[in-house]
């Protein structure tokens, strides 16, 4: 059965299970999932089950909602998709892991002046327009790289310190193709070939991992940012 950890400011409140077909999220109490937070609309989101499928749909919230730090209208989860709602974090599992200024719109709902919020919102705005330009997934070069911007536009697009891969990764001990990265069904997957421990993804030594948006791969002492071509 699918589960859902719901989280505020890092910290788990609460772990839903459910044989639900639907299940709304919001802030009063008449919600199956309820975020008490005046960030909150009440009646935010909700959540449709159906063949073995999750979407998450915004109920034209005032602050929005984002699945993996992108706002949304409407989203089919993956296993461990992060949904930020307000200041929670809900993470989403296939399985169960376990057996500013105060206005408000009509609901209430007051609108998020929090430097996060901000954030989110002018990211999910910058990633946006750069999947627009190059109308597919981009590696973002955040710390000792050769480029700012990749378009990643090939079934495998390899990282190292030999010359004829397409990314070049710096560090020592680092493999000649030291990781792939493997384009399957309009995902991407980061796969470590060479040397154990020096292909990370947000911190985590990784072997293999399905990416998702905003995750940071680190390449010996190279970072990159996966943009995810969606441009909804």
């Amino acid at each position: 059965m699918p589960e859902i950890i719901v989280k505020y400011e890092d910290k788990v409140i609460e772990r839903i299970v459910t044989e639900k077909k639907r299940i709304s999220i919001g802030r009063t109490n008449d919600n199956d999932i309820v975020l008490e937070n005046r960030g909150v609309s009440r009646k935010h989101a909700m959540i449709e089950f159906n063949n073995n499928a999750a979407v998450i749909i915004d109920n034209e919230s005032l602050n929005g909602t984002f699945v993996n730090n992108r706002k949304i209208n409407e989203e089919v989860l993956r296993n461990d998709d992060v949904i930020t709602i307000g200041k929670y974090s809900l993470v989403y599992h296939i399985e169960t892991t376990h057996s500013g200024e105060n206005m408000k719109n009509v609901d209430g709902t007051m609108i998020l002046k929090t430097k996060k919020q901000k954030e989110m919102i002018e990211n999910d705005r910058v990633e946006r327009e750069i999947v627009g330009k190059y109308g597919g997934s981009v590696l973002l070069g955040e710390e000792n790289t050769e480029f700012s911007e990749f378009k990643l536009d090939r079934e495998v697009t390899t990282i190292g310190k030999a010359k004829f891969v397409h990314i070049k990764a710096r560090g020592i001990m680092l493999s000649g193709i030291q990781a792939k990265i493997v384009k399957e069904n309009n995902s991407y997957s980061l796969i470590n070939l060479g040397k154990s421990g020096k292909t990370k993804v947000n911190g985590e030594v990784i072997d293999n991992y399905l990416l998702k948006n905003g995750d940071y791969i680190t390449v010996g002492k190279s970072t990159f940012k996966f943009v995810e071509g969606k441009n909804q």
